[in-house]
């Protein structure tokens, strides 16, 4: 039976006929009380879910829901090492990566904790060695570049921390990531470094992904032609990956190797052996801060009833816009520059873990999943975007995400940005209608053009300050919202399968692209004509 013909699920459907035409602004009239009553805080983080379109019997009946789909029994599960990741036969554990309790996460009766442990002890390592210049390159020279090369979860994860948590960072090192297979990347990336103070981390669990392999061969070169030894590599080159022999064939030192899991998924793995880059660039201390934020958001997720559950409630707001107000998207919007990178890290955190189209039991669904996922920071997008969102003909709910203390006085410029940042969420929610345009002698002509019809809706997220630590909680609780959010439509969040066909076919395509390569023309028409145009104006000099 799919999820709409559910009881629970008629009767938010029922609900929603009721309620659908409401207003905030009749809202908080009739409830002096409703901003503090939608308003969670832990983690360092105080969450106001008031300017949602949402009533207490809103959120009752889709805890209702929620409960009906077990999402506590699943929660229990996915912490306990079940094999959540049904697919592909997994657990889903990257909550290990971040206990800090000191307690054991067992997974086929072995303590996973050890090796975790031992991974990251290996990286403060590491981390200390280059940070205080006792890892030299060939020639004698201290480190000052680090470069990490690979793709997805193993470079969107560490390049948004690294970007969010420049503050925090070690100035005197250069930290570089390249992950697109456009050599474009590469070439800039390493266009002003001397390869003798140059260390790049090659970041690929199975050593094999052709972009990270490619960018990394090309890596070798630039030093091997800087230093013609072949010894030179494993100066200049650390891994992190589970496949030893290839490691070890690329010429690495396999001391040097930084081990990660299975029951890991790419997008989940900032905290693993992938944050490497972040522990060198941050520090341990700065690191295991981080990981602090994330635990202390896993406990709330994992110990807080459902009505007082910070990712729980944001999932299912998120379910409340998708599936009953037809919203296809959702705004994250952070006021504050460090996090210009968080949207993109988070459209891959949503977007590849709930873009299915089948059910959990292998049925094609009939209602809306995952949405999509967008934004830029404030102020930059109310110059680009926001005159969509309040007067366009879509309902696009808004995170809107700030701090009360900058990381960087100047001036009035964190009171102005603030001031955007309250009054953007006022605007969306209450507008402005012809009676207050009148009142304030607005030109008749003008008044249909300058009406806000309001009653768009929006979440704030605010904290003391930027930290590694009220970053990591955010960051937890966003994952935990798309889990949520897996169960309630009943599909698996944790597996990609959509990412493979495009990577087959272009294997395919490659064998036909030197210009003496026969034309197979195996292709529908489009693609063999676009790679016959390809080919004849290609310059292979």
């Amino acid at each position: 039976m799919g999820i709409c013909k559910i009881r629970e699920w008629k009767d938010l459907e029922n609900h929603f006929n009721e309620v659908k035409n409401q207003t905030l602004t009749t809202l908080f009239l009739d409830d002096k009380n409703r901003a503090k009553q939608f308003t969670l805080t832990d983690c360092g983080w105080f969450v106001d879910f008031s300017k949602n379109l949402v009533t207490q019997k809103t959120l009752q009946l889709l805890i209702k829901y929620a409960e009906h789909q077990k999402l506590g029994d699943e929660i229990a599960n996915m912490f306990a090492g079940e094999k959540i990741n049904r697919t592909e036969n997994r657990s889903v554990l990257h909550v290990a990566l971040r206990n800090l309790s000191g307690n054991p996460i067992t997974l086929e009766g072995k303590n996973i904790m050890a090796g975790v442990n031992s991974v990251i002890g290996r990286m403060e390592s590491l981390a200390r060695k280059i940070r205080s210049g006792k890892w030299k390159g060939y020639s004698g020279k201290k480190i000052k570049n680090v470069i990490n090369i690979g793709i997805g979860g193993s470079d969107l994860g560490p390049v948004m921390i690294y970007e969010a948590l420049k503050f925090y960072s070690e100035r005197s090192l250069n930290i570089r990531f390249v992950s697109n297979i456009d050599a474009t990347h590469l070439t800039e990336q390493l266009y002003d470094l001397n390869p003798e103070e140059s260390l790049f981390i090659v970041a690929s669990k199975t050593f094999t992904t052709q972009e990270t392999m490619t960018n990394a061969e090309s890596a070798k070169r630039w030093i091997l032609n800087h230093f013609n030894e072949q010894e030179a590599v494993r100066n200049h080159f650390v891994a992190l990956s589970t496949n030893l022999e290839a490691v070890k064939a690329f010429g690495i030192d396999t001391d040097n190797m930084f081990e990660f899991w299975d029951w890991v998924g790419g997008r989940y793995s900032l905290t693993s052996a992938i944050g490497l880059s972040l522990m060198i660039a941050l520090g341990p201390d700065n690191f295991r801060a981080l990981r602090n934020g994330f635990f202390k958001a896993d406990t709330h997720f994992r110990q807080k009833e459902l009505k007082a559950n910070i990712p729980v409630i944001m999932g299912l707001i998120g379910i409340w816009y998708n599936n009953f107000y037809g919203s296809d998207t959702l705004a994250i919007l952070p006021y504050d520059q460090y996090l210009h990178r968080l949207p993109a890290y988070l459209q891959q955190t949503d977007m590849e873990s709930n873009g299915k189209g089948v059910d959990r039991q292998g049925v094609p669904v009939n209602y809306q999943t995952g949405p999509i996922i967008w934004g830029e920071p404030g102020t930059n997008g109310q110059h680009a975007f926001y005159q969509l969102i309040h007067q366009g003909t879509k309902i696009i709910p808004c995170d809107f995400i700030g701090f009360v203390n900058s990381l960087n006085r100047l001036g009035d410029h964190h009171e102005k940005l603030m001031a955007n940042f309250f009054a953007q969420q006022e605007a969306l929610a209450f507008g402005k209608n012809e009676a207050r345009l009148i009142a304030e002698q607005v030109n008749s002509d003008q008044i249909p053009f300058r009406i806000f019809e309001g009653n768009r809706p929006s979440t704030c997220f605010l904290a003391e300050k930027l930290s590694p630590e009220t970053l990591g909680a955010l960051i937890a609780f966003y994952e935990h919202k798309v889990f949520v959010q897996g169960v309630l439509w009943n599909i698996y969040s944790f597996d990609q399968w959509g990412v493979e066909l495009g990577k087959q076919l272009a294997g395919n395509i490659l064998k036909e692209l030197p210009k003496n390569a026969p034309a197979t023309l195996s292709h529908d028409s489009s693609t063999n004509q676009q790679i016959e145009y390809f080919k004849s104006k290609r310059n292979d000099d």
